[in-house]
């Protein structure tokens, strides 16, 4: 398939992934600060931290008020990152593709841009964003299902799911260092009734609360951060999405198990035999936060050898070569 067709439906899908997490970021933020009853700077301020964009929003806004970080974070264009660029970017790339993707998915992606592009003109979603992440994660839900079950699982497919699904483990270590960054623990509160509200949250916002009782029943920080990094099982974990990522790779590809034609099939197995032979104690002992930078540090160059192997025109082919086959 053209490279040009291969680039927008990965994107496409990493699009759509990433304005469900920031959802998800919003999400368990609102959640944890409801439990503090705090609303001012302390609060929302490492939220946009954790997601990597302080130096944009110090740019355009002058204080971390939640009105300002909402603004920010859902429906500022500015903001590649926003739920409204990330959104109105997946349907963009779905526009230059729709040879590929059926008519559903084409429908669903217009609800889901048309969605949020309404939900500015309400006041209620600058106090209670809760009913709005919602319906970001369910529209998006809903139409990895479309794609799922209307999308012929090829390259194309294997593309769209190989985005989703970097792009979900990137995002669930940052939910997790969420908690870490905005309520770095007082010794006193570890492990108190008041530290297990806060990590009931964290998993709420990931979907994750009731898997991981019927796992570990009895919440505890480093396990709630192995289950969320390092499960099997469980599809938001970290683990489970990159192990998925690396299938859909090597179906494109054509590679068989411990070998590799590219530079992304070795970088993404490396990352992968480090995760299958990680244990919780491999993490207490480095650290949660500087884990959690160095998985981000190693997914993100995953993320560039893939544009590297697939995307990127070479510089000694002429532009007009730009549309080669993968």
């Amino acid at each position: 398939m053209l490279s040009r067709v291969a680039d927008s439906v990965y994107w496409m899908a990493r699009y759509v992934e990433r304005a469900e997490n920031v959802a998800r970021f919003i999400d368990v933020n609102h959640n944890l600060a409801i439990e503090l009853s705090e609303t001012g700077a302390e609060q929302w301020a490492p939220l946009v931290y954790t997601t990597g964009d302080a130096d944009e929003f110090r740019a355009r806004y002058d204080s971390f008020s939640r009105e300002n970080v909402i603004d920010f974070l859902i429906f500022d264009l500015r903001n590649p990152n926003s739920i409204l660029s990330c959104v109105s970017r997946a349907r963009e790339n779905a526009r230059t593709i729709r040879e590929i993707i059926s008519s559903s998915m084409w429908e669903e992606i217009n609800k889901f841009y048309h969605l949020v592009r309404e939900a500015g003109r309400s006041q209620e979603i600058w106090q209670q964003p809760y009913d709005f992440c919602t319906q970001v994660k369910l529209s998006s839900h809903l139409l990895i299902g479309v794609t799922d079950s209307t999308m012929s699982h090829g390259e194309a497919w294997h593309f769209a799911r190989m985005g989703r699904l970097i792009e979900r483990a990137d995002k669930t270590s940052r939910i997790v260092d969420v908690k870490y960054y905005i309520l770095l623990p007082d010794p006193l509160t570890v492990g108190s009734s008041f530290d297990v509200v806060q990590w009931s949250a964290l998993l709420k916002s990931a979907d994750a609360l009731e898997m991981y009782r019927r796992i570990y029943g009895r919440i505890t920080p480093f396990e709630v951060a192995a289950f969320l990094i390092l499960d099997l099982d469980f599809p938001r974990s970290t683990h489970f999405s990159v192990i998925k990522a690396m299938e859909s790779l090597q179906a494109i590809t054509g590679s068989a198990n411990g070998t590799f034609r590219y530079r992304s099939e070795q970088r993404m197995g490396r990352l992968r035999a480090e995760l299958d032979y990680t244990s919780l104690p491999d993490v207490i002992q480095q650290g949660l936060h500087e884990y959690i930078d160095e998985f981000q540090a190693r997914l993100n160059e995953v993320g560039q050898a893939i544009h590297e192997d697939f995307f990127a025109v070479k510089p000694d082919r002429p532009a007009s070569t730009a549309a080669r086959t993968v």
